[in-house]
């Protein structure tokens, strides 16, 4: 691998958004004849490239990078299906030689790579379309009321406000005959389960984190990102998909509709990120204790001495 630490499979770079470790990640995979993976549950997605901040096609260009844009926005992307993805270019790489270098801010994908799953079957696209059609506006008490006849095991796990796993677990009821809550003991292993990692947590001071995040998202909007959620928009999809739901986007679209003003839309996107972000350390903090927090400016040297071979 180009003069890697012998042994290292994978360089794993987690950290809140805004921290730099996208920029990090291809100073590496430079450095080691690397390339790029994403773990990012929002730049999988094609619909959005500015708004998610995906690297630009000239970042690209410096070193190869793969699973960014490749899931239309209609596509309700999971953990399990995104590590798949990934054992997939896993073994590509290995046939090349290449370092996987792999980035983002999403807890679970990582932890869908280094620990496993649940080993809970994809719910057919047939069956989420006919359920969310039946379903439509209804209140979310009333499905909670529906999730407690079918499958009370979990209607008493979930507050009866959270719609989302609420409706999760009323469509693997409906597609596979049992409780969701049955599954979740089964556990797949994941990909880079029990392989020696270099496991990197970019950690900034969170008043860096904030002034960066309110800059790049004025970036966005000036380099087009109003007109990406408009087409997004224009597409109708289901507002519960993730790709609907991204940071900027159900306030941008507000502002389209008409029910917000540009700069109001903009200070709830900015808001919506920070939060996001600080949300990310806590959840990195408590649910990955054995990575390696760097302070950015320190990142880079720390992994090329932790990369550098023996001797």
């Amino acid at each position: 691998m180009n003069g890697a630490a012998e042994g290292i499979r994978a360089v794993l770079i987690a950290g809140p958004t805004a921290s730099g470790k996208s920029a990090l990640a291809v100073a590496i995979a430079r450095r080691f004849g690397g390339t790029v993976v994403n773990a990012d549950s929002m730049q999988v997605y094609a619909d959005l490239r500015t708004l998610t901040a995906r690297p630009t096609a000239e970042e690209e260009a410096v070193v190869p990078h793969r699973l960014y844009g490749h899931v239309d926005g209609a596509v309700n992307h999971s953990a399990m299906r995104y590590a798949a993805d990934v054992a997939t270019v896993l073994a590509e790489l290995a046939q090349s030689g290449s370092l996987p270098v792999i980035v983002g801010g999403t807890g679970l994908y990582f932890k869908a790579l280094t620990e496993g799953f649940s080993a809970i079957p994809p719910v057919p696209e047939a069956v989420r379309t006919a359920f969310r059609e039946r379903v439509g506006d209804q209140e979310t008490g009333s499905l909670h009321a529906e999730l407690c006849a079918l499958d009370p095991v979990m209607g008493e796990r979930l507050r009866p406000s959270d719609r989302m796993r609420i409706m999760r677990a009323l469509e693997v009821k409906i597609a596979t005959g049992r409780s969701l809550a049955s599954f979740q003991g089964e556990r797949r292993p994941g990909p880079l389960d029990g392989m020696p990692l270099l496991k990197l947590f970019v950690s900034p001071e969170r008043e860096e984190v904030r002034r960066r995040i309110d800059a790049r998202f004025e970036t966005m909007m000036a380099q087009g990102a109003l007109a990406e959620v408009a087409a997004l928009r224009a597409r109708r999809l289901d507002p519960l998909l993730p790709v609907m739901r991204a940071h900027g986007v159900p306030g941008l679209i507000a502002h389209l509709d008409g029910a917000m003003g540009l700069d109001e839309a903009i200070a709830r996107g900015q808001a919506d990120t920070r939060a996001y972000a600080k949300r990310q350390m806590t959840w990195f903090r408590h649910q990955m204790p054995d990575w390696q927090a760097v302070a950015p400016e320190a990142a880079l040297e720390w992994a090329l001495r932790a990369l550098a071979p023996a001797g």
